[in-house]
C-alpha cells in the first residue's frame, strides 16, 4: 500500500515537472503564424490525456460540415516545441472523412495542435494537451514517428523542413504602358532590346494552372511577343552579327492605322562552336522553395543544362538559404553523374540568403575564370530573398561590377506565391543575361536544351534600337511594350549606357502602331501653333521611317551603327497578305494588350485574335504556337465578359 502511494506521489510530482518544462518552450514561428492565423471550430480532436514516454499515442480527427464548394486543403499536426510539423496530411478527393486516425509518439508533455487548411483560405484548429510519464521502455522515441492510418481517403508523407503555406505576396515592376506621340513633338523612340521570356510563361501559370487571368503587371508584351521565334533573313556577315528586317501593314483592331513590325536576327553557332563554358549554378534551397513546382523542378531542370555540356565546360554549384555554401567544387561538364548527384542531393530547409551566395557564386566563376570562354552565373529562386544582404541596391551594385570583368548572370524564377519577378528580371537586366520564368519541365528544355546557344553565347552587347519618323508623312506613332527598355534619346550614342545583350540565333521583335498624315486613325489633334514646315528632299518623302541600331561586339567598347529605311511603297495593302509571323505576332500583342486592359484594344475580341493566330501557325514543330491558342480560349473564358454571358444565358 505504501509502495503505491508513493508511486503515485512520484508519478505526480514528475508530471508536474514535465508540465512546466513543457511549457518553458516558446513556439516555432510554423506554429505562431498558424495559430495568429487559425479559428477554433470545424476540426475536433480526440487523444488520451495520459500517455507513457515512447508508447504510441492514439489521435482522432473529426470534420465539422464544409461549407458549398470547399475541401479541406491539408491537415497539419504540430507541438509547440518541434521546428517542423509531426506530419501533414492531404485529402485524396475533395471529402472530408470521418474520423480521422493516426498514431504518433511523444517525448514529453505538450499541446499538440491540429490544424485543417482549406480552399477557401481559412484555418480552423484544435488542441489536446498529453501529459507524458517517465514509465515504459521507449524513452529513447523521437518525436514526430507517425504510422500511416488505415483509412485511405489520406495520403500521408513525412515533413522535411515544411514552410508556413504563404498569402500571396509575388512582386512585379508598374508597367505604365506606352502613349500615342505626336511626330510632331517628338519625331525619335529609342529603346533596349529585350531577349527575356519570363513574362510568357508566367502568364501561361496564372491561366492554364491557376485559372486565372494574371495581374495586369506581370504582363509584359515584348516578352510575350519575342518567346516566339521567326523566320527572318539571316545575317551575311559576323562582321554585322544581325540583320533588320521590317514590314508594314494595316492593324486589325485600328482602321486607318498602321503597324510597323521591326525584326533583329542573330546569327546562328553551332553548339560544337560555342566557345567552352564556366557555369556557376547559384540555387536557392530555402524552405520557401519546397513545393514541387520550385526545387523539384529546378533539379530537373538544371540536369537538362547539364546534360548539354562537354568535357571543356565547368561546372560548380552554391546553394544558399540561412547560410550559404559549396557542393560542387569546380567539374568538367564531362562529368555528368557527379553532377547529378550533387543536384539529387539538395533539399529544402531555412530562411533565404541570396545575397551571401551571390558573393560565393562569383569568388567560384573568378576562380575558374575561363579566357575567351563564356563566364555565368545562373541563379535559380523564386526570388523571395528575405533574409541577410537583402539591399537590392548593393546585389545589383555587385552584379555590374562583376559584368565589366567578363562574368555575366542569368535568372530562372520558379513557383508561385511568393516569386519576386521584378527583382529577377532587374537583376538579369544589369546582369548582361537573361530572364526566365520555368513553369514546367518542357519550358525548362526549351530555355537551356533547345536555346542553350542563345541562352549563353552573346554576339552583340549593349544593342540599342532608334526610330526617327518622318513627320511628313507620319502623324502618330506607339510602342507596343518596351515600357522599361526605353532609352533617352541623348542614350543611343552615349556607349557608357548599358542595353540588352543578343545571343546566337535570337529573334528580338518590335511593333509600331502608327498613323499618316491626313488619316482618320490619328488619336491626337494637331497643335495650333505648328512649328514651321520645312520642305524635305523629294525621295526623303517615299520614307516613312529610319530605322537605326547600335550595338557592340561581345569583347568591343565603342559602338557601330547599323541603318535601314523604311518606305511607303512597302505598305502591305491588306493584313491578310501580311507574312505569317507578323501575323502570328499581331494576335500575340494583341493579347498582351487585352490581359494589360489597353484601350487601344478593348474592342478586340478574344475569337478575333484567336482566328488571327489559328491561320498564322506556320510549321509550328513544337507546338508553341498551338498552345497560345488555347491559352487565349482559356483566357476568354476567364474573363469578366465571358462570365457576365453565362450568367446572362442561364437567367429564365
Amino acid at each position: 500500500m505504501t509502495n503505491r502511494l508513493n508511486n503515485k506521489l512520484i508519478f505526480l510530482l514528475l508530471s508536474i515537472l514535465f508540465i512546466n518544462i513543457a511549457h518553458s518552450y516558446v513556439p516555432t514561428n510554423l506554429n505562431k503564424e498558424l495559430k495568429k492565423r487559425a479559428i477554433p471550430g470545424l476540426i475536433s480532436m480526440k487523444a488520451p490525456s495520459i500517455a507513457e514516454n515512447g508508447a504510441e499515442v492514439g489521435i482522432a480527427l473529426y470534420m465539422g460540415k464544409l461549407p458549398k464548394g470547399v475541401w479541406i486543403k491539408e491537415i497539419i499536426l504540430t507541438v509547440p516545441y518541434n521546428k517542423n510539423p509531426i506530419a501533414r496530411f492531404k485529402p485524396a478527393d475533395n471529402v472530408a472523412i470521418k474520423p480521422f486516425k493516426i498514431r504518433i509518439k511523444l517525448r514529453k508533455t505538450t499541446d499538440v495542435y491540429a490544424y485543417a487548411i482549406l480552399s477557401n483560405g481559412k484555418i480552423y484548429v484544435a488542441k489536446k494537451q498529453v501529459m507524458i510519464t517517465m514509465g515504459g521502455c521507449g524513452g529513447g522515441s523521437s518525436i514526430g514517428t507517425y504510422y500511416r492510418s488505415p483509412t485511405t481517403a489520406y495520403r500521408t508523407y513525412r515533413p522535411q523542413n515544411y514552410t508556413m503555406p504563404q498569402r500571396n505576396t509575388e512582386k512585379y515592376q508598374k508597367i505604365i504602358s506606352n502613349g500615342v506621340t505626336r511626330v510632331a513633338e517628338k519625331p525619335v523612340s529609342t529603346f533596349s532590346i529585350d531577349v527575356d521570356t519570363g513574362s510568357y510563361s508566367n502568364m501561361r501559370r496564372f491561366i492554364a494552372k491557376q485559372g486565372q487571368l494574371p495581374v495586369k503587371n506581370a504582363i509584359r508584351i515584348e516578352e510575350m511577343i519575342n518567346y516566339f521565334k521567326y523566320s527572318y533573313k539571316a545575317p551575311s556577315t559576323k562582321s554585322v552579327p544581325f540583320s533588320i528586317n521590317t514590314e508594314l501593314t494595316p492593324s486589325p483592331w485600328s482602321k486607318d492605322s498602321y503597324l510597323l513590325r521591326i525584326g533583329i536576327k542573330g546569327y546562328e553557332v553551332d553548339k560544337s562552336k560555342i566557345p567552352p563554358a564556366n557555369l556557376v549554378f547559384l540555387l536557392d534551397v530555402s524552405g520557401s522553395m519546397y513545393s514541387p513546382d520550385k526545387l523539384p523542378l529546378l533539379k530537373s531542370a538544371m540536369r537538362l543544362l547539364t546534360n548539354q555540356l562537354s568535357r571543356r565546360d565547368k561546372v560548380s554549384i552554391v546553394v544558399y538559404a540561412g547560410a550559404s555554401g559549396v557542393i560542387l567544387e569546380p567539374t568538367s561538364g564531362a562529368n555528368k553523374q557527379k553532377i547529378n548527384e550533387a543536384f539529387a542531393k539538395l533539399r529544402a530547409g531555412g530562411s533565404t540568403n541570396g545575397g551571401a551566395g551571390i558573393h560565393l557564386a562569383y569568388a567560384l566563376a573568378k576562380k575558374s575564370f575561363i579566357k575567351g570562354g563564356i563566364n555565368r552565373v545562373i541563379i535559380a529562386t523564386d526570388g523571395d530573398f528575405n533574409v541577410g544582404t537583402t539591399s537590392h541596391a548593393a546585389l545589383i551594385k555587385l552584379i555590374k561590377k562583376k559584368r565589366k570583368l567578363g562574368i555575366t548572370l542569368t535568372t530562372l524564377g520558379f513557383g508561385s506565391g511568393n516569386y519576386n519577378d521584378k527583382l529577377m528580371e532587374q537583376l538579369a537586366n544589369h546582369g548582361n543575361g537573361n530572364h526566365a520564368y520555368i513553369d514546367s519541365l518542357k519550358e525548362a528544355n526549351k530555355v537551356l536544351a533547345e536555346e542553350l546557344s542563345s541562352t549563353l553565347f552573346t554576339i552583340a552587347k549593349d544593342v540599342k534600337v532608334q526610330i526617327e519618323f518622318n513627320k511628313n508623312v507620319v502623324a502618330e506613332y506607339r510602342l507596343i511594350g518596351y515600357e522599361n527598355r526605353m532609352l533617352k534619346r541623348e542614350d543611343f550614342k552615349n556607349d557608357k549606357v548599358d542595353a540588352g545583350d543578343l545571343g546566337a540565333g535570337h529573334t528580338v521583335t518590335a511593333i509600331y502602331e502608327i498613323s499618316l498624315r491626313g488619316s482618320k486613325g490619328q488619336r491626337i489633334s494637331e497643335l495650333r501653333y505648328k512649328s514651321k514646315n520645312t520642305k524635305a528632299e523629294p525621295k526623303l518623302n517615299q520614307e516613312l521611317a529610319f530605322v537605326k541600331l547600335r550595338f557592340k561586339q561581345p569583347k568591343g567598347k565603342k559602338s557601330k551603327l547599323v541603318v535601314k529605311a523604311i518606305h511607303k511603297k512597302s505598305i502591305t495593302n491588306n493584313f491578310r497578305n501580311a507574312s505569317t509571323d507578323f501575323r502570328f505576332a499581331t494576335a500575340v500583342a494583341a493579347f498582351g494588350q487585352k490581359l494589360r486592359g489597353s484601350d487601344y484594344t478593348d474592342t478586340f475580341s478574344y475569337d478575333k485574335i484567336i482566328n488571327i493566330a489559328q491561320k498564322s501557325l506556320g510549321a509550328d514543330i513544337n507546338g508553341y504556337r498551338r498552345e497560345f491558342v488555347d491559352l487565349v480560349k482559356l483566357a476568354k473564358a476567364l474573363s469578366p465578359t465571358a462570365s457576365t454571358k453565362v450568367s446572362k444565358a442561364i437567367l429564365p
